[in-house]
């Protein structure tokens, strides 16, 4: 059984600040199984936009596990902002999560898969 969206989001936070970064729930979605969509800032100003990692991109040896795709890397985040209302527009379900790692990366954070 899949850890809901909301206990894994908790966690997710929790994690971040044990490491002294930052976080903030931007959007709050589905409780059970709202689609978790990841901002990471660093401490540059370079912010990348992590989503769900595509159905293919799942292990069936773990099925539960949350995967996530990087959706892009940029210097200005407001195109991600957009791409954030496209996809509220679809599903209204989503989260929403913003973080400043501090010293865990991203990739420690959450399971990134590549193309």
């Amino acid at each position: 059984m899949r850890v809901t969206a909301d206990l894994w989001v908790s966690a997710l936070v929790r994690r971040v600040f044990g490491a002294g970064g930052f976080a903030a729930i931007v959007k709050r979605g589905a409780t059970e199984a709202g689609a978790v969509f990841v901002l990471s800032r660093d401490r540059m100003g370079e912010v990348a936009l992590y989503g769900p990692a595509p159905q293919t991109s799942y292990d069936s040896a773990k099925p539960d596990e949350r995967f996530f795709a990087m959706l892009g890397a940029s210097d200005d985040g407001s195109a991600f902002d957009a791409r954030l209302e496209r996809e509220k527009k679809f599903d209204p379900d989503i989260w929403v999560v913003e973080i400043e790692g501090g010293t865990i990366p991203v990739e420690e954070l959450l399971s990134v898969k590549a193309d």
